[in-house]
């Protein structure tokens, strides 16, 4: 079983290491298509390092529906390929590359109209199953299925009965975003990847034309590493253009932001055993299935405001309650909502045809010798992206270099997870846990839940749950700093776990315990842990008051209240 420990003495050895010897490639950017540039990299035998300005997955990748999918909506559009390839993707995802972390999902698609309506929607979701299986990885989803509205109210309850006439269920993909870009990351890092969190590139170093590499910021101790590359890539997302700048280039392509925010509910608000997809005026609207609740979104508007923190508005809030009410036979209320998050696409502006293509496609340019850019794309194709990434960086390099094998490379907790999970009663037994805690340790880590299950054989006390959080067990939290490179409370409540999201009080109650099981990992002594807690409850509060706004101005000047926190 390959592992790779992102604690802080690895952290620390990796940003030594990249400023000692020349990479071949310098990953700038810690989200999904950072994290599998660097794997498709280092798996071509490429020496290779990742860097991250926050923490991994701290901006888009932590905050989309969490869907693995082919985008149905996008046959609508006739984009046949970008389809096909998703579909493809989800297939290797769910069977081959991490089925710990990728898990089917249900939606039902309520039909509205009589007769035309069936046969077009149905011809449509008919193809979605037919592209799924002819690209050979498509078999292991159940196909769709037609249903009266009888049968739709048996699986969904929760629907007004004059809201449908009947309805198509169909079957995509779902993951824990931030936990897989994490995996991605740790997958890398086990193939001999160097990764450090939280160091940001302050600038690019220039020969001439060329970029040779660039500074890097260690934001936790304020040390500055020169990190010299053969080839940088630039996988930045909404900070495309911003990165860019550092080197005083024109792009050739913008990348300009979207906002998207989701509602996190109770599982008993909504009475349904399948996710729902629903029509709007603009796009689509989803309810998906989320352990013990469910997630409603997304919003889709321009935002050109702070990106480090996207701020949700009420009104936002209140256009979501007020599409998926309106075929909710129990109306959601604001008193329903556990959580709020709010996350920005990445959509390419090009500046000529050539660069104006639909949104979720992606482009990879290389504007100056040395550097390579990578946008737009959405999460389910990120391998594609980072394997045309690196396929472009390779290009620049003097030597010949291994094709991409990232298809056949499964993410570290793959190999032996499924007998795993077989075994999964014995091991309750073995550990004393209840079976179902076990299930969750597996799909969330793999065949890595070993590791939490040592750490708990050597303190009992460390598989006991968290008091207000109790989905969790208080080793996740150990586990996260000690090899997850959570540097911040923030880092865990908000993505190592979904405490942030999940529970009424957003994590406050359970940030004096975390901060405490962190504590001898990271070296925090009394003073830092009070500051750890003070910083999150204070993020929490800018949140909730940004939510009471009623635009996106007023709600973003209310998030900026809580700063990001710096060491003592």
């Amino acid at each position: 079983m390959r592992t790779a420990t992102l604690g802080p003495a690895e952290r620390a050895a990796a940003l030594e290491a990249m400023a000692e010897h020349e990479l071949d490639v310098l990953v700038v950017g810690g989200g999904v298509v950072g994290a599998g540039t660097a794997l498709d990299a280092v798996t071509r035998g490429l020496s290779t390092g990742i860097v991250e300005a926050r923490d991994w997955a701290s901006g888009t990748s932590s905050r989309s529906s969490k869907l693995i999918h082919g985008g149905l909506r996008y046959l609508e559009m006739l984009d046949f390929a970008l389809v096909r390839e998703a579909l493809k993707e989800r297939g290797l995802l769910l069977e081959r590359l991490a089925p710990h972390l990728v898990k089917p999902v249900p939606f039902l698609y309520p039909l509205r109209h009589q007769g035309w309506e069936r046969f077009y929607a149905g011809s449509g979701v008919a193809l979605y199953d037919a592209m799924s299986v002819s690209s050979g990885h498509g078999r292991g989803l159940p196909v769709h299925r037609h249903l009266s509205r009888r049968g739709a109210l048996r699986v969904a309850p929760c629907l007004r009965k004059d809201a449908l006439t009947g309805a198509l269920q169909y079957y995509d993909a779902q993951m824990d975003d931030a936990r897989f870009v994490l995996t991605l990351v740790r997958t890398a890092a086990s193939y001999g990847a160097l990764a450090a969190g939280r160091a940001r590139v302050v600038g690019f170093l220039r020969e001439g034309e060329r970029v040779v590499g660039a500074r890097v910021q260690d934001v936790e101790t304020g040390g500055e590493y020169v990190v010299r590359a053969k080839q940088v890539v630039n996988a930045t997302g909404v900070w495309t253009d911003d990165t860019q700048a550092l080197i005083g280039e024109r792009g050739q392509f913008h990348v300009r932001a979207s906002k998207g925010i989701h509602l996190v509910v109770p599982k008993d608000r909504i009475h349904s055993t399948t996710g729902l997809i629903l029509r709007t005026e603009k796009s689509v609207l989803f309810v998906i299935p989320w352990g013990r609740h469910w997630i409603v979104g997304t919003t889709d508007t321009d935002w050109d405001l702070d990106k480090a923190h996207p701020a949700a508005s009420s009104a936002d809030i209140d256009y979501l309650l007020e599409h998926v009410n309106t075929v909710l036979a129990t109306p959601l209320s604001r008193d329903d909502v556990q959580g709020v998050y709010a996350g920005l696409r990445p959509l390419l502006a090009g500046e000529s045809d050539a660069t104006s293509k639909l949104s979720r496609e992606h482009t990879v340019a290389h504007p100056v010798p040395g550097l390579v850019v990578v946008a737009g794309g959405k999460y389910t194709t990120y391998r594609v992206m980072a394997k045309d990434a690196v396929d472009e960086a390779v290009h620049g390099l003097d030597q010949r270099v291994a094709p991409c094998v990232t298809e056949d490379t499964p993410l570290i907790g793959a190999e032996g997870y499924r007998a795993l999970w077989n075994a999964r009663a014995r091991i309750a037994a073995r550990t004393g846990l209840h079976v179902v805690r076990v299930e969750h340790l597996l799909n969330r880590y793999g065949s890595l839940a070993e590791e939490l299950l040592a750490l708990i054989a050597e303190d009992p006390s460390l598989g006991e749950p968290l008091a207000a959080a109790d989905d969790y067990l208080r080793a996740e939290v150990v586990y996260a700093a000690s090899h997850e490179g959570a540097r911040h409370l923030d880092d865990v409540l908000t993505r190592r776990t979904r405490v942030s999201i999940e529970t009424f009080d957003r994590g406050t109650r359970s940030a004096r315990e975390a901060a405490g099981l962190m504590a001898p990992v990271l070296g925090w002594d009394e003073r830092q842990i009070e500051k750890e807690v003070e910083h999150y409850e204070k993020r929490v509060e800018a949140e909730r008051e940004s939510q009471r706004q009623p635009d996106d101005l007023t709600a973003d000047a209310a998030r900026l209240g809580a700063p990001d926190i710096v060491p003592i």
